[in-house]
């Protein structure tokens, strides 16, 4: 069971997770014009002398940087979270976004892909619109992660946090699409969307993902009581990986990589 942890931004951030079995430690580059931070690539380079894979999330599409990105940060991972289309999936709308992860993996093949499909919330996704998508990523990533979906088609008035991208909602998706999509994905599909410590059995028990992903739900919060972003609580990472590694071991599931 894969435990991955998003965004870790900083040295200080990623000491708080490191000896509590997380197994990927995921960061963000926030924009084209600032790819290049020092204290970033500390932080990647530490997670893994740590003995963590770290995961790279470039939130810009320009190909040019996201090469200087890789060469730079050098991750083991580079995470593509793109808000797809899921449900007017006219010919060619994904060709872009499934031509730069060929070229990417001829050109760095020793970095592993990972891909976000996006999932509308709780019984509001289409299983068969999902794994079609999925399917047409299957050859070119390595990893699916199943994260919520809020805004587009028929929930067009919802916008997603990071405009053009999916991830940190703090919301749910619809586990029965994403269990769907781990029955029938001949890659490894990690479930992100709301898990936190006090969901990740359930979450595990009816999705049975090789691994589960968590940004907002375990962050440290405000006074009143909203997600601090890029700060993780400690205590919070702990619970998770606990019950996390408990719902593996009822599951059945050995070590995933």
């Amino acid at each position: 069971m894969i435990v991955q942890i998003y965004e870790i931004q900083t040295v200080s951030e990623a000491e708080k997770i490191m000896d509590l079995g997380v197994d990927h430690a995921g960061s963000v580059v926030l924009s084209p014009e600032s790819w290049k931070n020092q204290a970033l690539k500390e932080t990647v380079q530490f997670i893994q002398a740590a003995g963590l894979q770290s995961s790279l999330i470039p939130l810009f599409q320009d190909m040019d940087v996201i090469r200087q990105t890789l060469d730079f940060y050098q991750p083991d991972i580079i995470h593509f979270c793109d808000a797809l289309p899921v449900i007017d999936d006219l010919p060619g709308a994904c060709e872009i976004f499934i031509d730069r992860q060929r070229t990417i993996r001829e050109a760095y093949p020793d970095i592993r892909i990972m891909r976000s499909i996006p999932i509308r919330r709780s019984e509001k996704a289409d299983a068969t619109g999902v794994m079609r998508l999925a399917k047409r990523f299957e050859p070119v990533s390595d990893f699916f992660l199943t994260d919520t979906l809020l805004g587009g088609g028929s929930e067009s008035d919802a916008t997603e946090p990071v405009e053009g991208f999916i991830g940190i909602t703090g919301t749910i998706c619809d586990w029965h699409a994403a269990s769907a999509l781990v029955a029938r994905s001949a890659i490894p599909v990690i479930l992100a969307g709301g898990v936190g410590p006090d969901n990740v059995r359930e979450a595990i028990q009816s999705v049975s993902p090789a691994g589960v992903d968590s940004c907002t739900q375990t962050n440290d919060v405000d006074i009143h009581g909203n997600p601090v972003r890029f700060k993780k609580d400690r205590e919070k990472v702990r619970r998770l990986v606990v019950e996390a590694r408990r719902a593996a071991k009822d599951e059945g599931q050995g070590p995933r990589g």
